[in-house]
């Protein structure tokens, strides 16, 4: 009798493991920094043709792209707050760069851990605090840096690595991979810095773009004249607020005499940080350009306009040149699962923390709600559940992630969770899940951008700023692009209306915080 019970625990365990370690899938996370949906080809727009993206494009192909992804707070740490709890930040206590994560409270990883996922997280972390529920982490000390970078350690150390940071962290996902345990599923969250200020690419990509023709967004000329008076207040503009060295490669030693029109000098960090063999490489690319851009600006060959569009070709080649390292990255990834067998049985996701400003409203950076910076990436592969080539237009947000990837894991999620599954759109792409989404954004004037609170639908969107007491409403069918506030406006006053509304009850079912609870100090 008691032989019989031990067989039969036996076999139990057996079971248990097979679902633990089988069946439930491997879920590869791959995550960049401020990846606009307008630098990834699979969605389209001006950029396509110039700058493709095929590894990232592959996992779309090969599974869903979402059409409208967002996220709830447009700054790098509390979106990685968010996706890690699946709460707003005022929930999950994260609302600004400089915070500290509360790692006392539930995790997605948490709960993927203690049910026999090994989870492991590489690369950019931004949260102030050490990994937790994670069985291996390696991570950048803050923002980290692109060149030769250091990496933070789970024994406290620190350790810099020679080469490229999106390089290197590929690199560490698949040692890790390598030595993981083959018997238990697993949660690898690769997190890469780039395409992240400082735009600096990877030395093989350095010229890559050089005679491809990079369109100009329509809106590079922005005089904001529709919108907000906070607008033309934004330190964000690549007219006025990009500077030379740090952001567009013009070191002071490299102006022979020539006074350039200046905001603030960041220094050359990454520069400064490369070993010789790097700066050769790197001064062969940018010298031959600079020295050409210095003589035209002397002989006069620049007014306003021309320099702005030559400060809008500099950045966005380097940007998109970072892209390629990142895509190279994916498709390092994608590669590995195909030749250990793993493709079949693990959810593929590629997204970004939020959006970026490729020249739209003559800016750079994110923050605002307006869509090139509120929109994020999220491609997603999971073979047998996701029809090939889907495009839900479902309206999804990262604090969806943490529960999506509970139910694909057969896992519960907690109450306090506040955002949802978007397994049953990736199951059927026509699914809608809900007709509205919250924003808010809590940072105390960096770049000038005020705080704001806001509600998007599919077709429209309305924002609120305390500090100037504006509300802010587009048409988002007819005014893509957002150029004009239709706010107050007779013809809207119905939709207006319904908006309000539909802001209130988000706002309450959410239990946001009155506006006066985080506002700037006067």
């Amino acid at each position: 009798m008691m032989k019989q019970f031990y067989i039969t625990l036996l076999m139990a365990f057996a079971v248990a493991s097979t679902v633990a370690g089988q069946e439930r899938p491997n879920i590869l996370f791959i995550f960049s920094d401020d990846h606009a949906v307008n630098a990834i080809s699979a969605y389209g727009g001006p950029l396509a043709d110039a700058a493709p993206t095929p590894n990232i494009d592959r996992i779309a192909t090969e599974g869903a792209l979402f059409q409208n992804s967002f996220c709830a707070n447009s700054i790098c740490g509390p979106s990685r707050a968010c996706i890690l709890t699946g709460k707003h930040s005022h929930k999950n206590g994260f609302l600004r760069n400089g915070n500290g994560f509360d790692a006392s409270q539930w995790t997605v990883a948490k709960s993927l851990q203690k049910s026999g996922y090994q989870t492991a997280v590489i690369g950019k972390w931004h949260l102030n605090t050490n990994p937790v529920a994670f069985d291996h982490w390696e991570i950048l000390p803050g923002q980290g840096s692109y060149y030769n970078p250091v990496f933070l350690q789970m024994d406290g150390s620190k350790k810099q690595f020679e080469g490229y940071v999106t390089d290197l962290t590929t690199d560490k996902a698949v040692d890790w991979l390598n030595s993981r345990d083959a018997k238990k599923p697993f949660f690898l969250m690769c997190q890469h810095k780039a395409p992240h200020r400082t735009f600096a690419p990877a030395l093989r990509h350095l010229g890559s773009l050089d005679g491809v023709e990079i369109p100009e967004p329509d809106s590079l000329f922005d005089d904001y004249a529709t919108r907000s008076k906070t607008l033309p207040t934004n330190e964000m503009e690549i007219d006025r607020h990009m500077t030379w060295a740090y952001d567009l490669k013009l070191r002071d030693d490299e102006l022979d005499g020539v006074q350039l029109p200046s905001f603030r000098n960041y220094g050359t960090p990454e520069y400064n940080r490369m070993n010789p063999a790097q700066r050769e490489h790197w001064d062969a690319h940018f010298g031959p350009k600079n020295q050409k851009f210095i003589a035209d600006y002397k002989a006069g060959k620049y007014d306003h306009k021309k320099l702005v569009q030559w400060k809008y070709q500099r950045y966005i080649r380097n940007y998109l040149e970072c892209v390629k390292a990142v895509d190279d990255s994916v498709g390092r990834l994608l590669t590995y699962l195909d030749e250990n067998g793993l493709a079949k049985n693990t959810i593929v996701i590629y997204s970004s923390d939020q959006g970026f400003y490729l020249g739209e409203h003559g800016w750079f950076d994110k923050r605002w709600m307006f869509e090139e910076s509120f929109k994020m990436p999220f491609v997603i592969r999971w073979p047998g559940t996701i029809e090939p080539n889907s495009r839900p237009t479902a309206l999804i947000q990262n604090i969806d992630y943490a529960p999506t990837f509970l139910e694909m894991a057969g896992l519960d999620t907690p109450a306090e969770v506040q955002g949802q599954s978007i397994v049953p759109a990736l199951k059927n792409s026509s699914q809608q899940l809900r007709d509205a989404l919250y924003y808010a954004y809590y940072e105390l004037g960096e770049h000038a951008v005020p705080q704001h609170f806001g509600v998007r639908t599919q077709m429209h969107k309305l924002f609120y700023l305390p500090e100037t007491n504006e509300w802010q409403m587009f048409d988002l069918v007819n005014d893509p692009q957002e150029m004009t506030n239709i706010y107050g406006q007779p013809s809207a006053k119905a939709v207006q209306a319904k908006l309000h509304a539909r802001y209130d009850a988000l706002r309450k079912q959410y239990d946001a915080p009155t506006y006066e609870a985080y506002a700037p100090r006067k």
